[in-house]
């Protein structure tokens, strides 16, 4: 059984930082891309960043420069790190993993996700 278990997530004022962790069971972790998406309620599930195999990482322009993603192989863990965070960045936040090479920024292209964890940013 794939498991993607979620953890980090709170409340933090604007500016400030948060580290979210996903440790993964149950796949070959080094195989899958990994990747952070989040919700916010009547939004759309966005795209905030990817790690492939190759240690290749990508975000979009909302992110880039504020976040960054890496993984520990050897833990199964990947990591979402958050930095000058904006009321903006309020949702919550999912980890997941990709098996096939599909396009990095949609939803669609991951296979396995976590339960999610709310990240909420105050002003």
């Amino acid at each position: 059984q794939v498991q993607l278990v979620e953890s980090g997530g709170g409340l933090v004022q604007a500016g400030g930082s948060l580290r979210l962790s996903c440790a993964a069971s149950g796949l070959t972790f080094s195989r899958y891309a990994m990747g952070w998406f989040r919700q916010a309620p009547g939004k759309e599930r966005e795209f905030v960043a990817t790690i492939r195999w190759t240690r290749s990482t990508y975000y979009p322009d909302s992110a880039k420069g504020r976040f960054t993603i890496s993984r520990d192989n050897a833990e199964n863990t990947v990591y979402l790190q958050m930095n000058s965070l904006k009321p903006e960045d309020t949702a919550v936040y999912y980890c997941a993993a990709a098996y096939d090479n599909g396009d990095y920024y949609r939803a669609r292209s991951y296979d396995y996700w976590g339960q999610g964890t709310q990240v909420t940013v105050s002003s």
